[in-house]
This record gives structure tokens, sequence and C-alpha cells, in this order.
């Protein structure tokens, strides 16, 4: 049986109609918190650095895609731009103005860009940090949030240097490590991840996905796995486990609507919050028409036909999940739903019960078919191999 939150675990083990509330109670604010508590990244760095192609990266957009952030254009604002994930829409990513100004103060900067506003920065450089990265930095520091450095443009170092002779791309990254890392002595020995924003399956990106989860607070890194793009089978795996996670305050959730005895009532938030939650199951795994066209482009093999065999996927992209052809038990189990919610005191407990297990069944139904085509779609295009090429 999958994990649940401990808290909602507590509460389902004691029994009564006054403890379900509670437990139901609990389930909705964990269940809220998970789909709706916010994250915002802030990325800076000089004008050239590639925040643009990071910043649409980790949206999951191509440059020519509705509402990318615009490339190739010359930085003149000082203010900060927002960018809304395009599933994830609690997940902000703010483009800072640049910070290659030879004027440039530190502690004025993050006045100005409003610091309070972000959950941690990613300073970014395509070429050597500098003097400045290294001040703004120390500025983030004493002011007690988490700041990491990103050596962007990583494929294009590789590419100048695989004309020469005695290519070897380990050594390659390995002195732009070192270069980098030199020039950051005065902030001890901070990490340097290199990233291509067009390769996030190569370099260092699963690693810097790694460290943010560990840095982050909890429900902080639901969002960030939520958002996340998949670069690896691992990351993959974990976006699974954390949605498998959420099962039981989802399914408690649609208890409680149970427990009010209104016909119809409980049926209508069940289809609700399930379709939320498989909807999300469904962009993070990276099932949606965008994400499948843009890795079909780039492993050249048709990976949309996948989504044609699955119920779910078909109901949640025409946001139809209440009408899912479910099993002939599960039409049973409504039907007494219904009954149950006429009669008072235990009748609204049994009603609980029984949402609670119809919800739990096509949450888990939903999740491992869509969890299913997101591994067959990668072992089609078999992106394991060329992560590992």
């Amino acid at each position: 049986m999958e994990s649940q939150d401990p808290a909602v675990e507590e509460a389902v083990k004691a029994s009564g109609e006054s403890t379900l509330e509670k437990a139901t109670a609990k389930a909705k604010e964990t269940f809220d918190q998970l789909m709706n508590v916010s994250l915002n990244i802030a990325v800076t760095g000089k004008t050239g650095s590639g925040k643009s192609s990071f910043i649409n990266a980790l949206r999951g957009l191509n440059e020519d895609d509705d509402n990318a952030a615009p490339s190739g254009v010359t930085e003149t604002t000082m203010e900060p731009t927002v960018y809304e994930h395009p599933t994830v829409p609690n997940v902000k990513i703010w483009d800072l103005p640049g910070i290659g100004s030879p004027n440039f103060k530190a502690n004025k900067y993050l006045k100005d860009i409003k610091f309070h506003t972000y959950d941690f920065f990613i300073i970014l450089n395509s070429e050597r940090f500098m003097e400045n990265d290294v001040m703004l930095a120390k500025e983030i520091k004493k002011q007690e949030k988490n700041f990491y450095f990103v050596r962007s443009k990583i494929d294009n170092d590789i590419l100048a240097e695989k004309r020469k002779k005695g290519f070897d791309e380990q050594s390659v990254l390995c002195k732009i490590r070192k270069d980098c890392q030199k020039n950051l002595k005065e902030l001890g020995d901070p990490k340097v991840f290199l990233i291509s924003s067009f390769e996030l399956e190569k370099y260092d990106f699963e690693i810097f996905q790694n460290t943010l989860e560990e840095e982050l607070p909890d429900h902080k890194r639901s969002a960030l796995l939520q958002a996340w793009p998949v670069c690896s089978a691992e990351s993959l795996e974990k976006k699974i486990k954390m949605f498998k996670g959420m099962i039981w305050a989802v399914s408690l959730a649609s208890a409680g609507v149970a427990i009010v005895p209104v016909p119809g009532l409980s049926a209508a938030c069940d289809a609700s919050m399930v379709l939320l939650f498989l909807t999300r199951c469904y962009y993070a795994f990276g099932l949606d028409d965008g994400s499948l066209r843009r890795l079909s482009e780039k492993v050249n093999k048709p990976l949309l036909e996948h989504l044609a065999k699955s119920k779910f996927a078909s109901a949640i992209r025409e946001k139809a999940i209440a009408r899912l052809q479910v099993s002939v038990s599960l039409a049973t189990l409504a039907t007494l739903e219904y009954v149950a919610s006429l009669f008072p005191g235990v009748g609204s407990v049994a009603a609980a019960g029984i949402s609670f297990g119809t919800t739990y069944y096509l949450l888990r139904e939903g999740l491992n078919e869509l969890a299913d085509i997101a591994r067959k779609i990668r072992k089609e295009a078999e992106l394991d191999t060329l992560c590992n090429s």
C-alpha cells in the first residue's frame, strides 16, 4: 500500500464521525497545500548568459511556443519579469535584471527586485563567474536565503572542444568546473552546476534537481517535483512516488464531502478532485501534447500514439473524468454512497468510507496507468540510452 501523510494516517486509525471529520479536514488541508503551495524561483545573470532559454527549459517550452520567454533580446528593463509555469500555476520563475553593470551594488539590487519574493536564487553565467556574481551571492547569504551557481551553454563548449585533437568530454567539464570555482573561492567551495538548456538529460541538471530537493522545505519540494522537467528515469520515478503518497489525502478529502447528506454532492466533488490530481500527474509525467510533440521531434519517433490506449489520458484531455467507464463494482459503490448519504449518523460514516474507497480506486488506477505510459514512452524514445551516450 502506498505511503500517506503521517498526520492523516494517525487520524484514520481512530473511529467515530467526529474523528473522521478531523481527519478529512486535515486531508483537505494537505491536498490544498500540495496542489497550491507557491514556489518562486529567481534567475539572474548578465545579459547573454542564456537566462531566457534556461527559464523556458524549466517550464518545458521551446522558444517559439506561446508564452515562452523571449530570447536574443537586449535587456533594457530593471523590473523583474515573472513567468508562470504553464501547468503548475503556483510555480513562478522570475527573470531578474542583469547584473553586468560596472556600477553594480548587490544590496541595492536585492532591495529593488523585492528580495523576499523568492524562495531561492539561481545565478547564471555562460562564461566564468565574475566579481558581481560573488557580490550578489554574499548579499543573498547575509539574508539567509539559498543561491545556486549554474554555468549555462555547456553544449556550446563541448561542441567547440570536439574539434580539437585528443578531445575528452569529462576532462573539458572538469576544466570548466574548476575555472568557475576558482573565481568563487571567496565563498568557500560552492557547487557549480554545468547545464545545457537544450539537453537537460545531460551534465548536472539532475544533480541540481536533487540538491534543490534536499534543501527545500517538504511542502515546497512537492511544488518543485510537479513542475520540474523529467530529465531521467529516476526523476520520473520520484514524481510517481510523490503522487502515490498524495492519494490518501485526496481520497480522505473526498470522504469528507460524503459526510454532508446532499445527494449528488460527493460525486461532483470527487470528479473535480480526481480530475485535478490526475491532470497534475499527466503534465508532470510529460504526457501532454506539447511535451510529447517536442520529444517526438527530438528523437524522430511518433510518441503521441501511446496516449490513444489510455482511458484516463483521454478523460483528462476531454476534462471528463466523471464520464470514465468504470467497473460494475464501482458503479455499485456509487449507488451505495448515494443511499447511505440519506441516513444521519452511521450512514454518513458509511458514505464517507464508500467515497474514500471509490476515489482511492480511481486515483490508484489512473496514476498507475499514466505512470506506465510515461515509462513506455521513455523506453520507446531510448532516452536513458541518450543520457548514457
